[in-house]
């Protein structure tokens, strides 16, 4: 079947408020080879809400915040999933999607929570609290999602503690997104100090700054910031609960406390809000390019593999989390 023709003119009207036409001209090729290459191999692309505005906007079929990607994976059709995020993002949809072939565009896209803690330095917590429930944040290695109870998001991390019906937890591997959690829940956190190298270095002095240079302004924060500074903001939330909340109440002015990519993504939807652009960009989720998923789709790279006995323990943990 010939694949259909893709107007990259329509694409770009997506983006126009975000990306200069002149750089656009350099992208077209990418795009259109991409959209040809999805056909093909009946592919599709799930972007997380920090890739660039042409992956988010030009070339994706499924975007969203680290929750919405493992729940979509799981009604994915095609034959290929390609994941433009990082690691753990690819792992989670190979775990939920195994018989799929799942493709990363760059090897090299990790994370610093990912990397902060093993396999082993959960078994020696379980050691430390025995009977003490482990909640995992998504963003870790199936190795370590393998040796928790249940998994969590930023978006229903309250929900998924206040299922387990427990005073204590141990919530790994975020220690700001636990402190931020455990006020909200009342239940007792054991945390691990691992931490967003893109969330950690906002500071309240930062908010304090945007408020004198741009009065008015509605501060979102992501709760893998440091507690000072969500008390500091004027919400405090998920990247998709950022996303609707601008969405619903159309601020005059904003700011989002988290990764640069996600005000060029949320304002190209929001042409009526202006964005207040504090910078803090995540290099490994930038190693994801339009030349890069190209590449994955012409060559089949760099597919995902799991060991069996560990992927069915981790995946149990994905699944009990999606439950609730």
């Amino acid at each position: 079947m010939t694949a259909p023709t893709i107007r990259t003119d329509a694409l770009y009207a997506r983006v126009r408020t975000v990306v200069p036409r002149v750089e656009w001209a350099t992208m077209e090729d990418d795009v259109a080879a991409i959209w040809r290459l999805k056909h093909e191999r009946n592919a599709v692309i799930l972007a997380h809400n920090y890739q660039t505005p042409e992956i988010f906007h030009g070339v994706a079929d499924i975007v969203g915040d680290s929750l919405a990607l493992a729940r979509e994976a799981q009604h994915v059709e095609a034959d290929v999933i390609v994941l433009a995020g990082v690691h753990f993002m690819a792992e989670t949809a190979k775990l939920l999607n195994p018989a799929k072939t799942v493709l990363i565009p760059d090897l090299r896209a990790g994370c610093s929570l990912a990397e902060s803690i093993t396999a082993a330095d959960v078994r020696t917590l379980r050691a430390a609290h025995p009977g003490v429930p482990v909640v995992t944040y998504v963003n870790t290695s199936a190795a370590v999602k393998a040796e928790s109870d249940i998994c969590c998001t930023s978006g229903n991390a309250v929900k998924v503690i206040e299922s387990l019906g427990v005073d204590r937890v141990i919530m790994i591997p975020d220690e700001y997104l636990a402190q931020n959690i455990a006020r909200q829940t009342g239940v007792e956190v054991i945390t691990w100090a691992g931490h967003c190298e893109v969330h950690e270095r906002f500071t309240p002095r930062d908010i304090a700054q945007i408020r004198e240079d741009y009065p008015g302004v509605t501060v979102l924060a992501h709760p893998e910031c440091p507690p000072e500074v969500v008390d500091a903001a004027d919400m405090a939330g998920s990247t998709a609960q950022m996303q609707d909340f601008v969405r619903d109440e159309q601020p005059t002015r904003v700011a989002l406390i988290t990764e640069c990519s996600m005000s060029d993504n949320v304002s190209a939807a929001n042409p009526a809000v202006e964005f207040v652009r504090p910078c803090n960009l995540c290099p490994h989720m930038k190693r994801n390019t339009l030349s890069t998923i190209r590449a994955a789709l012409e060559l089949g790279r760099h597919e995902v593999r799991i060991d069996p006995e560990l992927a069915a323990r981790a995946r149990a943990a994905v699944e009990r989390m999606l439950a609730v």
